[in-house]
């Protein structure tokens, strides 16, 4: 078996419209951390999942590369609005690929930082759907990513947090945060100049004063709360380092899928009536070093590209431009092997 180095991924052949490609054969799907696909892409996503493949361009030198969803066991999809991908979820169950969802509920309907988003209670609505739908466990809230401004003070957020949560901490089991970090992103910090956002950067403090504020509101809700790539230690406040990509996660959710659990190194050793079942894991070094340094996530194959997320929030480092957005939309094809149509 031909593995690529250092991800676990077979590499192969794979037949396209257009011949047959060299292609690697991911085990895990992001679906994605650069845009909404199932918010913008969905017909698209399910006619390249038909199809078996997709072709991915790298936003640096513009090559190609071919992803077979030959082996594809997980998908993990990000959004802020799920409700386009709901009528294809039974096609992807019949399909017998574990999936589930990273969902983004922030309150900002006011402040122009996420100018095409629908209304929050709407998408709360569909929150709630997706919950009944799949099982809490499937779908993970983020707040994401706070920001502090002139207008958005710190007891702004926890207000904000607190006016969702009330409505969706029954639907879910975790609440995944971040603090903005502009200065690493010059795009953001001039999208920010010039939309007229006149932002605050977190410091120590800060980051404290919201941590208690979760922590106190959390009493009730009993969630699990993690940061995602933070360098910041907050487990005084019982809030952990999150993996958004999370093998933990899918061992306990699909530990009935051998072949991801032979990728995770997993052994379930089933029980019977006097025993409950066994899980045993090898030494299996699967983080994704692709990504930040203190992401915690495990190694997968992001399919979505830059430049193409209509919602246009202006924090979005996946976005360089609200005119490039605007014109790569212009090029998008349900039927194109990529998002873009090259």
């Amino acid at each position: 078996m031909n593995k690529m180095k250092f991800r676990g991924w077979e590499k192969g052949k794979t037949k396209t419209e257009k011949g047959s490609f060299d292609a690697i054969k991911p085990v895990i799907i992001s679906a994605s951390r650069s845009t909404d696909i199932p918010s913008f892409y969905s017909e698209w996503f399910m006619h390249r999942l038909e199809q078996g493949y997709v072709k991915w361009l790298n936003p640096f030198n513009k090559r190609p590369q071919y992803v077979s969803f030959e082996k594809t066991r997980v998908i993990v999809f990000w959004t802020k609005d799920a409700k386009p991908i709901l009528k294809y979820l039974n096609e992807i169950d019949k399909r017998k690929i574990n999936y589930y969802f990273q969902f983004t509920l922030n309150l900002n309907d006011y402040e122009n930082l996420e100018p095409n988003l629908p209304k929050i209670e709407e998408r709360i609505d569909i929150f709630k759907k997706l919950s009944n739908k799949i099982g809490k466990e499937k779908v993970i809230w983020r707040f994401d990513p706070l920001i502090l401004t002139d207008k958005i003070t710190i007891n702004n957020l926890l207000d904000k947090i607190y006016k969702v949560g009330e409505k969706v901490h029954k639907y879910t089991e975790k609440l995944v945060i971040s603090f903005v970090d502009i200065g690493v992103y010059k795009k953001v910090k001039s999208n920010l100049k010039k939309y007229g956002i006149k932002y605050k950067e977190f410091n120590e403090d800060s980051i404290k004063k919201i941590a208690e504020g979760i922590q106190r509101i959390n009493n009730t809700w009993k969630l699990k709360i993690c940061t995602c790539a933070e360098t910041v230690d907050l487990s005084e406040y019982n809030m952990h380092h999150n993996k958004c990509i999370d093998d933990e996660l899918m061992i306990r959710i699909f530990n009935d899928d051998k072949d991801l659990m032979e990728f995770l190194g997993v052994n379930v050793r089933v029980g019977n009536l006097f025993s409950s079942d066994t899980i045993e894991r090898r030494k299996n070094d699967l983080k994704d070093k692709g990504q930040r340094k203190n992401c915690g996530c495990i190694v997968s194959k992001d399919i979505g590209q830059y430049n193409t997320c209509k919602h246009l929030c202006v924090y979005c480092y996946a976005n360089f431009s609200r005119e490039i957005v605007n014109k790569s939309f212009k090029k998008h094809n349900p039927k194109c092997e990529s998002i873009i149509c090259d």
